[in-house]
């Protein structure tokens, strides 16, 4: 095998590892971005939820 043919595989399997890495990164941030949506979404429907039961009347004794 020549230098040239091993330097380019080199770089290729650099390059490779690169994106794999930054794709795992990137899924890493997005699942993390959803946890935290659908954390704040079940918050934000506790809160209405409460909201919504409270008629602001008062029950007679």
């Amino acid at each position: 095998m020549t230098d040239k043919s091993r330097t380019s595989r080199l770089k290729s399997q650099d390059r490779q590892d690169r994106l794999k890495a930054a794709l795992k990164a990137n899924m890493g941030r997005r699942k993390a971005q959803a946890r935290a949506r659908q954390a704040a979404d079940a918050t934000g429907e506790e809160k209405r939820t409460e909201q919504a039961g409270d008629t602001g009347t008062r029950e007679e004794d």
